[in-house]
């Protein structure tokens, strides 16, 4: 699969996951990919575990993708994941086999206050 055709199923994928479209969302994993949320020590393995855990979060959720980035086989999305109104700041990492995600590593970090000691360099971005 080309660079361009991946990218292409990322977008797929991201909107589809704004959308709750749950069965398109997940047409892009193998059926045995493996899913890490390495903050919360979880995993897991298969697509359609993949797909079932995400049906069963009980909160309102958002994605806004913020960029995407990769070639080959290894690809990264930044993107603002927001439950419930309240954001979280996610880094997708996936790893692609025959076209498919095989692997992929999400990491979340809350937003915070900014510090006082850099005000004089900072540019605010919100």
């Amino acid at each position: 699969m080309k660079d361009l055709e991946i990218r292409e199923a990322l977008d797929v994928h991201w909107a589809a996951s704004d959308a709750n479209d749950f069965e398109l969302e997940h047409q892009i994993y193998h059926e045995d990919a493996v899913l890490e949320y390495p903050q919360s020590a979880e995993r897991i393995r298969g697509r359609r575990n993949i797909q079932e855990s995400r049906v069963a979060q009980p909160s309102m959720k958002r994605f806004t993708v913020r960029c995407i980035h990769g070639a080959c086989d290894l690809w990264v999305t930044e993107l603002v994941l927001t439950y419930d109104g309240r954001p979280s700041y996610t880094v997708s990492i996936m790893e692609f086999k025959d076209g498919k995600v095989a692997r992929e590593t999400q990491y979340f970090g809350d937003g915070f206050e900014p510090g006082l000691s850099r005000a004089q360099f900072v540019e605010m971005m919100r």
